[in-house]
């Protein structure tokens, strides 16, 4: 994926990783559990089948909804989108960028062995999708959000301060999303689609009026600043 130039573009290394192929996950208060994509058309932007994870067209905070049991008081981290089902999850980021169909299958690659051979099992991700033009986004399903955030840094600490500090992964509770384009990564950056974007550069400064809430890791930040270089 990119952040720039892929899924973790902070991270040269990580990014790569996503283009061949986040703060407690176990804190009170639910979250919006995504069903009907919230879009800029105001909240039916996507489709939903009404899974158990999801809401339905009829009634989209059935099940928690995308607008449904979201902490009043809660941290910035529980306020974040949660899918659930990859299904559900590629539904929600074509309600602002092209997304559909998702496959587990690269664009003219292979099929996926695993996320495992990915990421690595510090990451804790249970499964990776593609979509998009030529499957330039990628998204993962996450298990243990703090587990991915811990790696997500290890990685960024690697590159010693390399890389732009401006860019990150998109990520909702149990799920993260990166692409090769910068313009699908903006888009799910803007107030209604309500992601965030993990940033873990020691480097990173957002102008005044954008968002830096606290991560689940120290050292990482929460923000709606993106800039591609």
């Amino acid at each position: 994926m990119r952040t720039g130039t892929s899924l973790m573009a902070s991270a040269t290394a990580v990014a790569a990783l996503l283009t061949l192929t986040a703060c407690g996950g176990g804190e009170s208060g639910a979250a919006p559990v995504i069903g009907v994509g919230s879009g800029a058309d105001g909240g039916t932007g996507a489709d939903t089948d009404g899974g158990p994870h999801e809401g339905t067209l009829e009634n989209p905070t059935k099940n928690g909804g995308v607008n449904g049991n979201g902490p009043k008081d809660g941290t910035a981290f529980q306020k974040l989108p949660k899918a659930g089902t990859m299904a559900a999850a590629a539904r929600f980021i074509n309600g602002y960028t092209p997304c559909n169909p998702v496959s587990l299958t690269p664009a003219g690659g292979r099929p996926s062995e695993g996320p495992d051979t990915k990421f690595g099992p510090a990451f804790s991700v249970t499964e990776t999708g593609y979509c998009g033009r030529r499957g330039t986004t990628t998204i993962v399903l996450i298990k243990d959000p703090k587990a991915f955030q811990t790696a997500f840094k290890a990685e960024t600490d690697a590159q010693k301060g390399g890389g732009n500090p401006s860019q990150g992964i998109v990520v909702g509770q149990d799920f993260a999303m990166g692409s090769e384009s910068s313009d699908a990564m903006s888009a799910l950056l803007q107030p209604q689609a309500g992601l965030l974007m993990l940033n873990c550069h020691p480097d990173f400064k957002a102008p005044s009026g954008y968002r830096k809430e606290p991560a689940l890791v120290k050292g990482c930040v929460l923000t709606d600043y993106y800039k591609d270089e």
